[in-house]
């Protein structure tokens, strides 16, 4: 593959709905450009994007693929994306290369939340876009509902490029309305064709559309316009440009990518509107890692070279291979280039472009192109590397929250150790993963997107590294305390010849008041009953003790020992001696106190549009929730409420089904109350039985 420079490279981003045909595209974009010879399919495994064993098994996108495509002297850099919002971490990674995006709408199914989605992600990245509609050799496919569609949801910037020629039924061709041309589609090509009569009614308001925006771009149009001036094709074509890059004109375009049609034009079109990178960012803000200040870099060629790591790849073979963005400059085999996060070097030994899973090697990348590196020793996703003399480290990816949480265990004994292996080589390539080991349940706690997600990882630690494990629903860690003020005596006497064992003590145990620290000691003793060097022993049975309650052995919090009187023995006592009858005296206080089990409760808020607030409020309620309040934002509104966190499991699931994934939410711990009686009740039975 050649080299190319910054004004002949586009990277451009597939978004939208799952199943919608995406992946699709992107292949016949490769069978068209005459990259591949024959146009493989989603459903026979054999795609140059889809080329995970759980892609083709699941015959969906999991993966960001690159497909690279050269076409009449440039590279377009496609990164095909999944459209199941599992996997919207890889769609995040893609959207930090990408310059522009290309969303696709079923021409069956019309608009759906992926669409919505899609536009959100786009406006959010300030994206310019063009939309593709697919699949429109269906029967029930109908381009003028699916427009008004479009209209409704994204307002005036929507301009349909094409007019369809139907004949029968069939879609046959169309007409392009930029240069009022008929295209019609013969043996897998576009070839040109007259203007069918009688297809004025259609394509006279589009036109209109697309020469009023065309008029709106400059005023030297908009006189033109007025005046009723013809404009000339190159005036159309860059004042087309220049809307689409400011976002005031979204193309729309029809095909069928399943056998090619209206690909070359996407093709076409890709390179006619969509920006550069340099028109796209103009230039970069980053943090120089040296003085801290944040500096500017252009996106040149000529500057000092800087790369964004944005995806990580980690095969048991072949070891990591990080897939960058040359943010500026020339990057060059053997480089040594600085991580300024890590305040390391790293060296450049081999670069590749990729194609799907193949990787070519090339000499140099060029400011804008997209490319991948093997075996950087320390550098992750979301790491920039630099020019040693001029470094710079660009922000990273904001990825969602994952709140989806299982306990992981290992199938086969002692395979734990390979499990956390597995799990951290998995975290290395999907910044969504997480997993930490809870020290109180020593459950290792895996979280993911939603269902779909961790099933994927699971089924990544068979096949990637032979490890089989279960997922179960993680412990909650309830909490004991006490309600009440009691004072009794631990004692512990024992005589065995030889030297005995003797410890009193005398204790009062009360709430504290303070949830967050297990207990309080204190001593209020007269005379010496207990000497001062048994103090620490006493204390440290508190400490000890604290870790179990009495009810369903949860560690006990919000309490205050009082250590008021006691007796010692001056030969048999011990700080063993006083660390059991103190054990004792806890017992049997906390048995007296009124006991109680606490709930961890969560603070959740919960973003749906207006028209799933009832459902949602109503849910929130069923579990035993308390609404705090209500935000309006934007389109949207934002929940704001407390939720025992024993309710809050598979929520992620709940809410998608509920919202038809247009709600999201997130949640953090808030603090420990006391459960309703007979959730008390049924945790100290689930307790006795897993005893």
């Amino acid at each position: 593959m050649k080299n190319y420079n910054m004004n002949q490279i586009r990277n451009t981003i597939l978004l939208g709905h799952g199943g919608c045909g995406k992946t699709t595209i992107s292949e016949a974009m490769l069978y068209v450009a005459g990259q591949i010879k024959r146009q493989g399919k989603v459903e026979e495994g054999n795609t140059v994007s889809d080329y995970d064993s759980e892609e083709i098994r699941r015959k969906v996108s999991i993966n960001t693929s690159i497909i690279p495509i050269e076409w009449k002297g440039y590279k377009i850099n496609i990164l095909d994306t999944p459209g199941y919002f599992d996997f919207v971490g890889e769609v995040k990674q893609a959207l930090r290369a990408a310059d522009s995006a290309i969303i696709v709408v079923s021409a069956k199914s019309g608009v759906e939340v992926g669409t919505e989605k899609a536009w959100e992600y786009t406006e959010k990245e300030k994206l310019p876009k063009m939309i593709f509609v697919n699949g429109m050799d269906d029967e029930n496919a109908n381009l003028t509902k699916i427009l008004e569609q479009l209209k409704e949801k994204f307002g005036k910037s929507i301009a349909p490029f094409q007019v369809p020629i139907k004949e029968g039924g069939k879609f046959v061709g169309f007409v392009n309305v930029v240069k009022m041309e008929g295209r019609r589609f013969v043996d897998g090509s576009v070839k040109s064709c007259p203007v069918p009569e009688g297809m004025e009614d259609e394509i006279n308001p589009v036109r209109d559309m697309i020469l009023e925006a065309v008029a709106e771009t400059s005023e030297e149009l908009m006189e033109k316009y007025f005046n009723e001036e013809e404009f000339t094709q190159e005036e159309i074509k860059e004042a087309l440009h220049t809307g689409v890059l400011d976002g005031s004109i979204v193309p729309v375009l029809c095909g069928t990518a399943l056998n090619h049609t209206g690909i070359e034009v996407l093709l076409n079109s890709i390179i006619n509107y969509m920006p550069s990178y340099s028109e796209s960012k103009g230039s970069l803000e980053g943090e120089n890692p040296k003085t801290k200040e944040i500096e500017e870099r252009k996106c040149d060629e000529k500057e000092a070279a800087s790369m964004f790591v944005f995806k990580t790849i980690v095969d048991p073979y072949i070891g990591r291979l990080s897939i960058f963005k040359v943010c500026s400059g020339i990057i060059k085999a053997d480089n040594i280039l600085y991580n300024g996060k890590k305040d390391l070097e790293e060296k450049i030994s081999h670069l590749y472009v990729l194609k799907g899973k193949e990787q070519i090697e090339v000499s140099e990348l060029r400011a804008g192109d997209i490319g991948a590196v093997a075996k950087l020793r320390n550098t992750m996703t979301g790491d920039t590397l630099s020019d040693i003399s001029k470094p710079i480290i660009y922000p990273e990816i904001e990825f969602p929250q994952s709140l989806m949480n299982m306990a992981v265990f290992p199938k086969g004994k002692g395979d734990e150790e390979k499990m956390s292996s597995g799990l951290q080589k998995l975290m290395e390539e999907d910044p969504t993963l997480h997993v930490f080991l809870n020290k109180e349940t020593h459950e290792e706690i895996i979280y993911g997107i939603g269902e779909q997600h961790l099933d994927v990882i699971i089924n990544k630690l068979k096949s990637k590294f032979k490890i089989e494990v279960e997922l179960l629903p993680p412990t909650i860690p309830y909490r004991e305390t006490i309600k009440g003020k009691v004072k009794v005596q631990g004692k512990h006497k024992k005589q065995s010849g030889g030297h005995g064992q003797y410890g009193d003590v005398w204790m009062e145990f009360e709430p504290s008041g303070d949830l967050e620290v297990p207990f309080v000691f204190e001593e209020k003793i007269f005379g010496g009953a207990v000497p001062k060097q048994y103090f620490p022993a006493i204390e440290k049975g508190l400490q000890e003790c604290v870790k179990h309650g009495v009810l369903a052995g949860y560690p006990v919090v919000g309490l205050k020992a009082t250590l008021v009187d006691g007796s010692y023995h001056p030969v048999d006592s011990s700080e063993m001696a006083f660390k059991i009858a103190t054990a004792i005296a806890f017992k049997e206080g906390l048995l007296k106190a009124k006991p109680v089990i606490l709930e961890p409760i969560v603070k959740v808020v919960v973003t749906v549009p207006d028209e799933y607030m009832g459902e949602i409020i109503g849910d929130i309620n069923k579990r035993r929730g308390k609404i705090l309040g209500m935000n309006p934002k934007g389109k949207y509104q934002e929940v704001e409420a407390e939720v025992p966190m024993s309710e809050m499991f598979r929520y992620a699931t709940d809410l998608r089904s509920m919202t038809q994934d247009r709600g999201s939410f997130i949640m953090e711990f808030a603090r420990y109350e006391e459960a309703p009686h007979d959730v008390q009740q049924k945790v100290i039975e689930e307790r006795k039985k897993g005893a």
